[in-house]
């Protein structure tokens, strides 16, 4: 594997390349809202109109499945940015990747990248500034933790009395595994979105080693990835509806 472009800022480790392909995450996305919005056409829609206006109704059902939809309406477009990022982000380490070969003590913007640390005279770093943004750990915790704080704020604040209430429930004893519970949600949102892009971007690089008689598998694989980024993307999105559901809408208001 490939070194990351890491430095140190008073005690905390920044990853450049993941900075670098939030930003390049967030410009594409931008770029498709605006394009799907910027001549909006009832008689004559665009190719990306028809598209977006596809996965807003998509979005919907997720909603919906969730819960009902008149409560779910102000988190339709936390799912459609939601969707949208993760699997943009899923795919950016597909087509290719951007490595180069630094030497020793390279610095950028002043700080040494820690790869390059120490290095000996002629030997150089691999460093992998290219990836999918949600196959650093970092990133989908990022996204899991802003979905823990927003589900239970949302709880306190729109159903405060049944949402501390279920902390008890069935009995005072179940407490701390109720606890536990809601902490293990965004853990297991960050773990599962991370490890399947990983692997598979580990798995491409697998495949390169194999020259030429990789290809066949690399084109596969490719194909496959784009599922599984799209699914990954449904899945960390419904989650995230699910969980807000639980915590905003009182049971005896679901049925």
């Amino acid at each position: 594997m490939h070194d990351s472009p890491i430095i140190d800022l008073g005690g905390f480790r920044l990853d450049l390349s993941a900075v670098i392909m939030l930003l390049v995450t967030c410009i594409i996305v931008f770029v498709m809202a605006r394009l799907a919005v910027r001549n909006l056409s009832v008689e004559n829609p665009s190719k990306m109109q028809n598209f977006m206006e596809w996965v807003v109704e998509f979005v919907q059902g997720i909603v919906a499945s969730a819960m009902d939809l008149k409560k779910g309406k102000p988190y339709i477009s936390l799912g459609l940015t939601l969707i949208i990022f993760i699997f943009v982000a899923n795919l950016l380490g597909l087509p290719f990747a951007v490595i180069t070969d630094l030497p020793a003590d390279f610095e950028v913007f002043g700080h040494t990248i820690e790869a390059t640390r120490g290095l000996h005279d002629g030997h150089m770093a691999h460093v992998l500034w290219w990836k999918s943004p949600t196959a650093d750990i970092s990133i989908t915790a990022g996204l899991a933790i802003v979905v823990f704080f927003l589900m239970n704020y949302l709880g306190l604040k729109l159903n405060r009395k049944h949402y501390l209430k279920h902390y008890i429930e069935p009995f005072p004893v179940f407490l701390p595994l109720n606890i536990i519970e809601n902490l293990a949600k965004p853990v297991a949102l960050a773990i599962r979105l991370f490890a399947n892009i990983f692997a598979g971007e580990v798995l491409i690089t697998v495949i390169l080693k194999m020259g030429f008689l990789g290809i066949p598998f690399l084109a596969v694989w490719q194909g496959f990835s784009i599922f599984i980024g799209a699914l990954q993307a449904f899945i960390f999105t419904i989650l995230t509806m699910v969980y807000i559901a639980q915590t905003t809408v009182h049971e005896e208001e679901a049925h």
